[in-house]
């Protein structure tokens, strides 16, 4: 398709968003105008967010299963996900330690 159809009169502006809007993720428009988030769908953002929660849950289990003398073991680092920036990505400052962990589940 020749995009200067649109400047001869020969595309409709609506027909030229409609072609943009539904370009393929890898396309080079997208990769220009959205970065390296043009690559990532719904699914691969859901599926992040599950092996964070996977990994915190497991970091959870071995906070509280540990001996009291063993040192506790590294919070896990979250799935980098393009677009976000290193401060968002580390775990919250508030979040509870393994202390407290160890204090809530008795």
């Amino acid at each position: 398709m020749d995009l200067l159809g649109w400047y001869r009169g020969e595309l409709s502006s609506r027909r030229l968003a409609v072609l943009v809007r539904h370009l393929p993720r890898d396309s080079a428009f997208r990769l220009a105008h959205e970065g390296e988030a043009a690559g990532w769908s719904l699914g691969d953002q859901l599926l992040a967010a599950v092996v964070d929660h996977l990994a915190v849950a497991n970091w959870m289990f071995a906070c509280v299963n540990r001996d009291e003398d063993e040192a506790p073991p590294q919070p896990p680092q979250p799935v980098p996900r393009p677009g976000a920036e290193a401060a968002a990505q580390t775990p919250a400052a508030d979040a509870p330690g393994a202390a407290d962990l160890a204090r809530f589940f008795g």
